[in-house]
C-alpha cells in the first residue's frame, strides 16, 4: 500500500490519538454499539473511546469554528444568521468499513449540545438505476464513477450547503441492489451533514468545475492494507451468503445455495473484477485529499490516525 505524503500530514499512533480524547465523555454504550456495528466488524466500546471520541472532539472544535466565522460574515454584511450545515465527507474502498464510521460519528456529534442534529447521505443513493446501468452497460462497473448520477449529488449538496429546507435524496436499497422508488429521505437544515461513500473525494471532471468534495467543510479517509479489504470482503460475502441471500428477494439470492469453496471463488472473482480495480484506479488515488486519515490493522480497528496540517 502506498503510503500517504507525509509532508503534509501529521502521524499519531494509537495511544497518542487516544490521548487527545482529553475529557470528552463517552455517549454511547455496548447496546448502542452493537446496532452501530458493520457486518464482521470489531468494533467496540474501547475503538470508540479511542478513536471516535477524539474524532469527534475535533470535528466539534471545527463546526465551532466554522459557524462562528459565518456569524462574523453575516454581521459584516447585516444580514440576519442563515443555518449553513457543517458537511463532512467520509471516503474509502468497499468492505472496509466507512458507513460504521459514518454511523458513530453521526451518533456522537448529535450528542454535542452545539449541534444536536446531524443527518447521512449515502451516495449509494446516487447510483444510477439497474435499469439505467443496463442501458448504458455499466452493471459490470457499478460502484465506478460512471455509475453515478454525480450531477444529481453535487446539485443535492449544493442545496443543502446554500440552507435550502427539505432537501430530498434517493435512498438505494442493499436487498434488491437497486434505487427505491418513491423513498426518499429528506435533509431539513441540519447543523451537521456526512456525506459517506466510495468516491466522495475524488475530482468530477464530467460536470464543469465543481467537486462532490468542494462542498466538505471536512473529510475523512477509511485506509488499509488491499490484502486485508480483499479478505473482508470474501468474509463478509461468506456472511452474507447464510442471512441476507437467503431472503428470495435479495438481489443476490441465487448466491445463497453456494457452497463456501464456490462462494469464497465468486467473492473473489467479484474483487478481482470490481471492486479492487476501483480501489486501485479511482479510490486509493483520492486518498491524500482527505484531512485525516483513520488507517486500520488485520482485527478491524484503526492503527493510527494521519491528520493533514493545512
Amino acid at each position: 500500500m502506498d503510503v500517504p505524503n507525509h509532508t503534509r500530514f501529521e502521524r499519531f499512533e494509537r495511544a497518542e490519538w487516544a490521548a487527545l480524547r482529553a475529557s470528552t465523555p463517552m455517549t454511547l454504550d455496548a447496546k448502542d454499539i452493537d446496532r452501530i456495528r458493520g457486518i464482521n466488524e470489531q468494533l467496540d466500546l474501547d475503538e470508540v473511546q479511542s478513536i471516535y471520541l477524539p474524532l469527534s472532539r475535533l470535528l466539534n472544535l471545527h463546526v465551532q469554528a466554522t459557524q462562528g466565522l459565518d456569524r462574523v460574515t453575516d454581521t459584516f454584511l447585516g444580514t440576519p444568521p442563515a443555518p449553513v450545515p457543517y458537511v463532512i465527507g467520509i471516503g474509502g474502498s468497499v468492505a472496509v468499513g466507512k458507513s460504521t464510521t459514518a454511523r458513530v460519528l453521526q451518533q456522537l456529534l448529535a450528542a454535542w449540545p452545539e449541534h444536536p442534529t446531524v443527518d447521512l447521505i449515502t451516495t449509494d443513493g446516487f447510483l444510477h438505476p439497474n435499469a439505467e446501468l443496463e442501458r448504458r452497460g455499466l452493471m459490470g462497473r457499478k460502484g465506478f464513477p460512471e455509475s453515478y448520477d454525480t450531477a444529481a449529488l453535487i446539485d443535492v449538496l449544493r442545496r443543502v450547503k446554500s440552507g435550502e429546507r427539505d432537501v430530498r435524496a434517493p435512498v438505494y436499497s442493499h436487498l434488491t441492489y437497486d434505487i427505491v422508488a418513491d423513498e426518499e429521505v429528506v435533509v431539513d437544515q441540519p447543523h451537521i451533514v456526512i456525506v459517506e461513500g466510495l468516491n466522495v473525494l475524488q475530482g468530477n471532471p464530467g460536470f464543469g468545475q465543481l467537486f462532490v468534495s468542494d462542498f466538505f467543510d471536512f473529510s475523512i479517509y477509511v485506509d488499509a492494507e488491499e490484502s486485508l479489504i480483499k479478505s473482508w470482503y470474501v468474509d463478509r460475502f461468506l456472511t452474507l451468503r447464510g442471512t441476507v441471500f437467503t431472503n428470495p428477494d435479495s438481489y443476490f439470492s441465487h448466491y445463497a445455495s453456494l457452497d463456501e469453496e464456490a462462494a469464497i471463488k465468486t467473492a473473489v472473482g467479484i474483487w478481482d473484477m470490481i471492486n479492487g480495480p476501483n480501489l486501485e484506479q479511482n479510490i486509493l488515488p483520492s486518498r491524500d485529499r482527505a484531512r485525516c486519515i483513520l488507517t486500520k490493522g488485520a482485527d478491524h480497528t484503526v492503527e493510527r490516525v494521519d491528520l493533514r496540517k493545512s
